[in-house]
Parts: C-alpha cells; sequence; structure tokens
C-alpha cells in the first residue's frame, strides 16, 4: 500500500463527501486477496457516530458482494477519478456470479494491513472495520414515497464501518 498510497487521517480527507458517494461513486470491496468482490454505489454516507469516524454502505442481500460483506470484519471503499468510470459501471453492473471481477482490466488489487483489497487505481482508499449492520425496515419510513425505490420489496442491509486508516494517492 505504502508504495502507491500515504496514510491520512479521516480529518484531512479534502474532498467532497456528497460528491465522492453521489456524483463520482464509490467500490465497495470485501474478501481478501485469495477471494473477494466487489460492487459500485452511490448510496451512502460518512460522518462520526460513537467517537468514531464511520462511513454507512448499503447493499441488497441478491448482489454477491453481500456474501463477502457478510463473511468478512473488513471491507475497503474506494474512490477513482473520472477516467475510471467505465470500470465502475462493469462493477455496478455484473454480477460477480457472472463475471471473475478479480481479474477485471484496469484494477490492480492491492492487500491492506487489514487484509482486505484496495485498487491502486484509486484516489482514496477507506480500510474500514464493520461495528453494526441492520437491515432498512420499511416500517418506519417517514417519507412514503421511498417505497417507489424497492418494488421488489429487496431492502437493503446497511453496514456501519469505522474508518481504521485512510489511504490518499501519491502524488
Amino acid at each position: 500500500m505504502e508504495k502507491f498510497f500515504t496514510e491520512i487521517h479521516t480529518e484531512e480527507i479534502n474532498e467532497n463527501i456528497f460528491k465522492l458517494i453521489g456524483k463520482d461513486w464509490m467500490l465497495i470491496t470485501a474478501g481478501d486477496k485469495n477471494k473477494y468482490n466487489m460492487m459500485t454505489a452511490s448510496w451512502g454516507t460518512a460522518g462520526v457516530l460513537w467517537r468514531k469516524p464511520v462511513i454507512f454502505t448499503f447493499v441488497r442481500p441478491q448482489r454477491y458482494t453481500y456474501e463477502f460483506m457478510e463473511n468478512n470484519a473488513y471491507f475497503s471503499v474506494s474512490f477513482f477519478e473520472e477516467k475510471h468510470r467505465d470500470v465502475l459501471n462493469i462493477c455496478g453492473t455484473t454480477s460477480g456470479r457472472d463475471l471473475n471481477k478479480m481479474n477485471i482490466d484496469g484494477l490492480s488489487p492491492l492487500s491492506t494491513p487489514s487484509n482486505s483489497i484496495a485498487f491502486e487505481e484509486a484516489k482514496l482508499v477507506l480500510e474500514c472495520r464493520k461495528i453494526y449492520f441492520d437491515d432498512i425496515d420499511p416500517a418506519f419510513f417517514q417519507v412514503f414515497d421511498i417505497e417507489k425505490v424497492y418494488p421488489a420489496k429487496d431492502y437493503h442491509r446497511f453496514y456501519v464501518g469505522e474508518i481504521v486508516r485512510a489511504w490518499k494517492k501519491n502524488a
């Protein structure tokens, strides 16, 4: 990791988290160097919870990445420059059940200190430890048109990940 990235404090992240997640997209990756999967996401948030820097990620149970999130204590969230949009599109529209994403051209995996996976091409990587999860329960929707997002009733599981390390791409 240190060859390509410098570890920074979360307070040193200068980019707008709304843009990073909602417009640039993030790549959620779980597993280890022997077997991992990733998916592109544009839903999530980051902040402070329980006195810890955290990120919230949302994964539907039918996604292949869900299995990896469930079976691993750590995961990573990677952010990329626009030139990597095609790779992010593939990771967001093709299941790891149908394509071995470990062999996608344009992504060079790296092991993090927690043995999760990051990518050499990323501009920012958040290495996270799962500290909580829960399932979206429509009984608690306060704005009822949100239900339209779930025509198949396939509600997301959300994961709270403590950001244990933040990595910024070396210049």
